[in-house]
């Protein structure tokens, strides 16, 4: 899969692209449905399948924007690495990641279909929600795409919403379910258990101290979890991790993802890990001192190795 960034140039040659558009944070059912129709017109017109995403999420750059940023914006899924790895297992030819800033957003709906859609991406078939809207404040909306389409011999779908227990799969229901401590509800809207991936990084071995070492994973943005977890890593295998701003000792402004492994004992600093969430144990609690605190994550093993009991 062939990823780019930043601004379009005029495309001046080729056969053309079948495109969808979106922030696809989590990759959920819904979004696999969308990739699915476009893989397959592509196929079908036997030409390159692309999606135009966007780095930041819209509404974290609108977020930004805000005096003082007191507008917050939502809790992120997917990194953009793994949502680039989920979209080639999906069969995508090709990302075009756009940089979402000012001068983006300012792009009028006219614009964007001209220098986005057809100069940009030589768009020929253009997979889409209903409710799908662009352009500067929100301007263009799905009639004005099939106008669109007729000016400029692009195919035009409509994709329908996928629903689960009466529900739209959204990433806004996604990540309810997960603020809620509802995994399972969250796995079934996204079709695969919910992860968090990255580098370990050297922390201040408090973990380590306290007989319970961790790879410590910093988070650029603060995830819909928080607490503690019963974990598998993968190629590493199960284990306990902590979601948090570590209340007891030395809080933190931004979140860090600890992972206690119960059966690796190497060095894992430096290397990329994926750390998938099976069963939350409880929330993260601020304790009076250390010997409380390394009763708990104990007690938190203890039930971590009883999870993998059950469970084979």
């Amino acid at each position: 899969m062939v990823v780019t960034h930043g601004s379009l140039p005029a495309r001046q040659t080729g056969r053309g692209q079948a495109v969808t558009i979106g922030n696809f944070d989590g990759m959920h059912r819904g979004h696999r449905a969308l990739l699915e129709r476009v893989t397959g017109k592509a196929r079908e017109l036997k030409i390159g399948s692309c999606v135009l995403t966007f780095e930041p999420h819209p509404r974290e750059f609108f977020a930004g924007g805000q005096a003082g940023g007191k507008r917050a914006s939502p809790a992120r899924l997917t990194r953009l690495r793994d949502k680039l790895e989920l979209m080639a297992a999906a069969g995508v030819d090709r990302v075009h990641v756009a940089r979402f800033d000012a001068r983006f957003a300012s792009l009028s709906a006219v614009d964007f279909i001209e220098k986005v859609l057809v100069r940009g991406l030589g768009t020929r078939s253009l997979a889409v929600g209903r409710d799908f809207r662009f352009g500067h404040g929100r301007a263009g909306d799905y009639a004005a795409l099939e106008a669109a389409a007729g000016r400029h011999d692009f195919r035009l779908e409509s994709v329908p919403d996928v629903t689960l227990d009466g529900e739209r799969v959204s990433s806004s229901a996604v990540r309810a379910a997960l603020q809620a401590g509802d995994l399972r509800r969250a796995e079934r809207l996204l079709g695969h258990t919910y992860s968090i991936s990255g580098r370990v990084a050297h922390g201040e071995k408090l973990g380590r101290d306290l007989g319970f070492p961790t790879a410590n994973i910093a988070l650029r943005r603060p995830p819909p979890v928080s607490g503690i977890y019963v974990v598998e890593v993968q190629d590493f295998g199960p284990g306990v991790a902590s979601v948090g701003r570590r209340p007891t000792v030395n809080p933190l402004a931004v979140p860090l993802l600890e992972v206690h492994l119960l059966d690796w004992h190497g060095d894992l600093y430096g290397k990329h890990l994926r750390v998938c969430f099976l069963e939350k144990l409880r929330d993260e609690e601020k304790y009076a001192d250390l010997v409380q605190l390394k009763e708990a994550i104990a007690h938190d093993v203890r039930r971590a190795r009883e999870y993998f009991a059950r469970h084979g």
